[in-house]
């Protein structure tokens, strides 16, 4: 494979660029590899930072003192070692040094893989690449190896698989010669033998003596292995069927296999053998016959990817550093718009990066989901997902998205951003996945910015509710008590503002994006933008500033009217304050949320009653925040001041907003506003 002629050497693409376009790629680049040291240097903390008992567990437990290694009798009694009896054999020899050198030499080696591996991967593009896109990828794919859940795990656990996959990659693009390809490929097969999936791959392409060649060094170490642990290979290869039941219970999360999310579903016993046989079957037949396909077509890498996700889906048991194919997978292009063209890979970044909890919220009926978010994924890179063939017209050019007139703006254009001002409207998977993990972090975020709890933040945000109260104090404008017992006073207004609190902060910004996305997509964009601009800048503030709401200041006499009394002598005020960061306040996202709706509906609302209505949400929202004790008369200013500075910077990047009065007809079609530049984006 490596022999393969590939697209994007470093003097194409780049015609006679100035010498500036030069300069600022090779600082460009610079700083991608800056990003990617420090990534790795927090990956490096991360695993020293934790007790030396908890970290690099599975090492720990095969090569320290009382490890699985020193015990007479067979590797797999305690079910601990869950690698093969050649995987074993390889360790034997280590265990004196590991044991000396057990932390900084396995994870700063780990971390030499994960550069080499990011290197090779980048190095395996799919012709054509663009000169830009073959300076830049090294950083990338190194930056989001570092990120991903694999190597995280790998380096946390000191786990090995990340060998596998680097040794079929260099295989597959960097050593010369069949045999030397199927050699690498026959060594990563004995140490996870579902690589040996890749066997058919060479065959059916036309590398037969690579596939023989992987065969034969399989067989010949797994041999050598049986030679030397003939008890340990029964165990494993016979009485366990290649590993089948060692290590962690199969249905356990962390098992991202077929197997396991049968199990996770309740099937047992034949009925999820069987099952478990059929599926695997189908999904490696398909799997692979794509596979090929991808290979003949010139995108060997996504070739490997879409093999590797056969193996994590096949195997009995997936852990999750077993499971970097998938990441791999992010190299096949989809979609035949330029607005669908980011859709897969954000969303396999995702997957592979993110906590499940944060893809999906937190509800029984998504369970099924959320337990099997990189199986899914690996599913539909072998099986479903409709890859672009090179062949295509719309491989290199997409149908592009029709943008507005280009206008002067402050910042002509923000590096690795896109330019101009699209009208026609953004994929919607796209959106609602950013904008699901987007309110993710927004929550981490909250919570962070107290030390991950209210109890440890508690009398710093008291000390500046009392800062807000003495300014409101100066300024006439402390007027939370008295309203609040007012409201407290009249039943029908209390029920009032307290419905209006919980139920209108979510729906009415909803309603609004949702509308804007059906009929207004170019005013959308402008709107998501300033909405997401001014939440970024909010979390600044709660980070920075840690405030007291009202009811939560002792000694103020404000009555918690919607959360219900706060017993002040307990560190969280109780169960319900301890959920989330109750000092969050300041600026008010409730009212910098119901403002921006209120200027959206003014500005785009075709009738003065709507205009009306979209001005009585931001005035309700006030009311209710400071009547219900939840927020300062200050928190409401820094809500209006953090929306008009995420507004204006809009403004600053894009220019201003686009005068539609229609959506275009379709990607194709000329919107009705003046001079359209049809660039894909």
């Amino acid at each position: 494979m490596a022999d393969v002629e590939r697209g994007g050497r470093p003097g194409e693409g780049f015609g006679g660029a100035p010498e500036t376009v030069r300069a600022r790629l090779r600082a460009l680049r610079a700083g991608l590899w800056a990003v990617a040291v420090v990534l790795a240097a927090r990956q490096v903390a991360a695993v020293f930072s934790v007790p030396r008992a908890d970290r690099l567990t599975d090492l720990e437990t095969w090569v320290g003192p009382n490890g699985v290694l020193h015990v007479k009798g067979s590797l797999y009694d305690s079910t601990r070692f869950t690698g093969t009896p050649f995987g074993g054999l390889v360790l034997k020899p280590l265990t004196r040094a590991a044991e000396q050198t057990l932390g900084w030499g396995w994870t700063f080696g780990t971390l030499l893989l994960v550069v080499a591996l990011g290197l090779v991967a980048a190095r395996a593009l799919p012709p054509p690449v663009s000169r830009r896109t073959s300076l830049l990828a090294a950083p990338v794919a190194v930056s989001l190896l570092m990120l991903s859940l694999p190597v995280r795990n790998a380096l946390h656990l000191g786990q090995t698989g990340i060998i596998p996959v680097l040794l079929v990659l260099l295989g597959c693009f960097v050593v010369r010669g069949e045999r030397a390809c199927g050699a690498l490929i026959g060594l990563a097969a004995a140490l996870q033998p579902t690589v040996l999936l890749f066997g058919p791959l060479l065959w059916f392409t036309g590398r037969r003596r690579a596939a023989v060649s992987a065969g034969t060094a399989f067989a010949a170490l797994t041999a050598l292995a049986w030679a030397v642990m003939p008890r340990d290979s029964d165990r494993y290869w016979v009485h366990h069927l290649a590993g089948a039941g060692l290590g962690e219970s199969a249905d356990d999360a962390a098992n991202q296999s077929l197997h396991g999310a049968l199990l996770r579903l309740g099937l047992t016993g034949p009925l999820e053998t069987g099952l478990f046989l059929a599926l695997g079957t189908a999904v490696a037949v398909v799997g692979l016959r794509r596979a090929v396909r991808c290979a003949r077509d010139g995108q060997l890498l996504l070739a490997v990817a879409v093999t590797g996700c056969v193996a994590v889906a096949v195997s009995p048991a997936t852990w999750r550093h077993q499971a970097l194919w998938v990441l791999l997978a992010l190299v096949g292009r989809v979609g035949r718009k330029a607005s669908d063209r980011y859709v897969w890979p954000v969303a396999v970044v995702l997957v592979m990066t993110l906590p499940p909890r944060m893809m999906l919220p937190d509800m029984p009926a998504l369970d099924p989901l959320r337990d099997n978010l990189v199986l899914i994924a690996a599913l539909a890179a072998a099986t479903a997902v409709p890859f672009l063939s090179r062949t295509s017209a719309y491989y290199r050019t997409p149908v592009p998205a029709d943008r507005a007139a280009r206008v002067p703006t402050r910042w002509k254009r923000i590096p690795l951003l896109p330019s101009g001002r699209v009208l026609t409207r953004p994929n919607l998977l796209l959106e609602l996945l950013l904008i699901r993990v987007g309110y993710s972090a927004y929550q981490q975020v909250r919570l962070a910015a107290t030390g991950g709890t209210n109890s440890g933040g508690r009398a710093l945000a008291e000390h500046h509710g009392g800062q807000v109260a003495a300014v409101e104090g100066f300024l006439r404008l402390d007027v939370e008590h008295w309203v609040n017992h007012a409201v407290v006073g009249t039943p029908f207004l209390r029920d009032f503002f307290d419905f209006y609190y919980e139920s209108f902060h979510f729906g009415v910004p909803l309603t609004v994006l949702g509308v804007l996305y059906v009929r207004r997509p170019a005013d959308f964009r402008w709107a998501r933008s300033g909405l997401a601009l001014a939440t970024l800048l909010a979390l600044v503030g709660f980070w920075l500033y840690p405030l007291a709401p009202p009811r939560l200041m002792p000694g103020l006499g404000i009555i918690d009217t919607v959360h219900g009394v706060q017993d002040f002598s307990k560190p969280d005020y109780g169960t319900l304050t301890a959920l989330t960061n109750q000092y969050a306040a300041m600026p008010s996202l409730h009212f910098g949320w119901s403002l921006w709706c209120g200027i959206v509906i003014v500005v785009l609302a075709p009738r003065w009653w709507m205009k009306a209505l979209g001005l009585l949400h931001p005035f309700l929202t006030f009311s209710a925040i400071v009547a219900t004790g939840n927020h300062w008369v200050l928190d409401a200013v820094g809500g209006a001041a953090v929306v008009a500075t995420g507004f204006a910077l809009t403004r600053l990047v894009q220019g201003p907003r686009v005068r539609t009065t229609a959506e275009p007809a379709g990607a194709g079609a000329r919107p009705p506003v003046g001079a359209v530049d049809r660039t894909p984006g």
